[in-house]
């Protein structure tokens, strides 16, 4: 008894099939997505409630924020008090820095002023150990 593969190999009912028939996966991600769009809405509501008003209180003082201006000629300001050398703003940073919690250095630089001088203001803040430095800028006058 053999068995000839070569004669009933594409007739019949019986020939094998190479194909993966995806019906019943599409059916079961169907199945799926419409269980997620029914269930998304329910999870992401919640119940409207208001809130109470109180006013906080912060536990520890803030320390005043130190603002350092620069101006077009390149002269800086500590404050509103113009500083006449690199030396004296070293000073006053040094002693910023060793305060505790350390305030945070603000740099208002003009907008045509060279980057030397606001850059010197800011490597003395890196060389006394400033951590917290900023740029204060203005929004655009269209906004």
């Amino acid at each position: 008894m053999a068995i000839d593969f070569n004669n009933s190999a594409g007739t019949g009912d019986d020939a094998l099939m190479a194909q993966i028939n995806t019906t019943p996966l599409v059916d079961v991600m169907l199945v799926l997505l419409i269980i997620f769009l029914i269930t998304i809405p329910v999870v992401n509501s919640s119940v409207v409630v208001s809130l109470p008003q109180e006013s906080v209180q912060p536990s520890e003082p803030k320390p005043e924020n130190v603002l350092i201006t620069v101006d077009a000629s390149g002269a800086v300001y500590w404050f509103d008090t113009r500083l006449e050398s690199p030396a004296a703003l070293t000073g006053l940073l040094a002693k910023v820095a060793l305060m505790e919690p350390q305030p945070e250095v603000h740099i208002r630089g003009d907008a045509r002023a060279q980057y030397e001088a606001v850059g010197r203001v800011v490597y003395a803040c890196q060389q006394t150990g400033i951590v917290r430095v900023g740029f204060m800028t203005e929004p655009p006058k269209g906004l």
